[in-house]
Formats: structure tokens, C-alpha cells, sequence
């Protein structure tokens, strides 16, 4: 991977995280994310959430294949790029990875004031795609 997707990769503050539904159906959200040990992890956090398990974990326990993408956008075109990782996921109790969890926190504030319960999903990338609309 090129340094630029590198550094999209690990500087962006959102992602979005793709995978099929229990019916098979795609189903994309954003997510926040850490690289830690050179595979991403997202963290269920204590936002509101409709059940104990969310849906994403349900799913993500049936059907482990993801795709994870950041981009860059600007109306001026020539500044464009986009990183895709796709692979496979695995969901983690907090516990096995104080590592990644510490990641999160330096990433992101609010993880620092209240580590997120859990639990982790840790993607390990099997392929990764980049676009860039000027070379670098």
C-alpha cells in the first residue's frame, strides 16, 4: 500500500463498515476505528443501542466477511481518494485485547473519558484496494 493510503487509512476519523444482514442483504455502517497490530478494530460503544447485542455483532458472528473503506472528498476532484479493506471479522470481549482498546482511546476522546464495554471487532485484512484521483 502506497504511504498516502497508509496515511488515509490511519488518520481518518470515521469509516464505514459493510457486511450482509441476516438475510443476506447489504448493509453498511459508520464506524469508529483504531489500526492496532496490522489489523482495524471498532469498538461497540455506550451509545444507545436497540438490544443487548446489536444487529452488526449478530450478523457479523453469522457471516464474518467485511469491507471497510475511508475516503477523501473535496469539490476540488483531484485531491479524491479512497482505501477499501475487505476480510474477515472477529468479534472479541474487551478483555482479550487491552492493546487495541488502548489504541481506540488514544484515537478518539470520548474512549479515553469511558472505555467503550465492548465488544471489539477486529478485522484482519485479506485484500486491500486504494484510488487516489492524482498520483502521489
Amino acid at each position: 500500500m502506497p504511504g498516502w493510503a497508509h496515511e488515509l487509512l490511519a488518520e481518518s476519523r470515521v469509516a464505514r463498515l459493510g457486511f450482509l444482514d441476516g438475510h443476506d442483504r447489504p448493509r453498511i455502517l459508520p464506524v469508529t476505528y483504531a489500526i492496532h497490530d496490522k489489523t482495524i478494530w471498532s469498538a461497540i460503544d455506550r451509545k444507545p443501542k436497540r438490544s443487548a447485542e446489536p444487529a452488526r455483532v449478530r450478523y457479523l458472528r453469522r457471516r464474518p466477511e467485511a469491507a471497510f473503506a475511508v475516503d477523501r472528498y473535496s469539490d476540488d476532484w483531484s485531491e479524491l481518494a479512497w482505501v477499501q479493506v475487505l476480510g474477515r471479522v472477529e468479534v472479541l470481549d474487551v478483555s482479550s485485547a487491552a492493546e487495541a482498546l488502548d489504541a481506540l482511546a488514544a484515537k478518539y476522546a470520548d474512549y479515553r473519558a469511558e472505555r467503550p464495554p465492548g465488544p471489539l471487532l477486529r478485522l484482519t485484512p485479506d485484500r486491500v484496494l486504494f484510488w487516489s484521483a492524482s498520483p502521489r
